[in-house]
């Protein structure tokens, strides 16, 4: 397998394990899913949390950051 072949078996790996947003029905999801779902890294939501800033606001759930699903959807315009 070529570095490039397994690189591309690792991506769709990653994108199988999260609901469509679609048909997400949690109200709010893991730094993990929010970042698959914006195409951002996960680290640039830390840093939109940290900083306070950024088109998303986290919410603390037990000291852990939880995404809206609603606003998720809201900002890539999906209904």
């Amino acid at each position: 397998m070529t570095p490039t072949t397994a690189t591309n078996s690792v991506a769709i790996q990653a994108a199988q394990q999260f609901t469509p947003l679609e048909l997400e029905t949690r109200p709010t999801v893991d730094t993990a899913a929010a970042a698959h779902y914006l195409h951002l890294a996960q680290q640039t939501l830390r840093i939109y949390a940290c900083r306070e800033s950024g088109p998303l606001h986290p919410r603390r759930i037990n000291g852990r950051l939880h995404w809206a699903t609603a606003d998720i959807r809201k900002l890539l315009g999906v209904g």
